[in-house]
């Protein structure tokens, strides 16, 4: 797969993996020294996969999220290296009742991320993401 291909298809991932709860695969994303800033502490570094782990575990169960991710840009730097930049829009809702009525989602936040790639023995992984909203 072309590294630009594969960087796009690492965003898209993470969107689906993180609104699905999937954290030990989202984690698996990210290479063992990676850095992650959260949009919403962009701050704050968490440091190295097992960390990044533990803070999506923290996530409240009782909120369901949606990320739209757009306008991706990867720029390949090298072999080994590549830049990326998207737009998100992230949709929220506390997680309803089933059968229950429709959840009523909060005002829609926009923001971007900006990454680092980087290639491993095991494909294309983030190296670093870093998230900020425009509140």
């Amino acid at each position: 797969m072309h590294p630009e291909q594969a960087c796009t298809r690492l965003i898209a991932q993470y969107a689906y993996l993180n609104d699905e709860r999937r954290f030990d695969e989202l984690a698996a994303l990210f290479t063992d020294d990676a850095v992650l800033y959260r949009p919403s502490a962009p701050d704050q570094a968490i440091v190295g996969r097992a960390a990044i782990l533990a803070a999506f575990r923290k996530r409240p169960a009782q909120t369901m999220t949606f990320h739209v991710c757009s306008d991706i840009l990867i720029d390949v730097v090298d072999d080994a290296t590549a830049l990326g930049r998207s737009r998100i829009l992230l949709l929220s809702a506390p997680r309803g009742e089933p059968g229950g009525p429709a959840p009523v989602a909060g005002t829609p936040v926009p923001g971007v991320f900006r990454d680092r790639f980087v290639r491993t023995d095991d494909g294309w992984k983030f190296a670093e993401r870093r998230g900020a909203f425009w509140i």
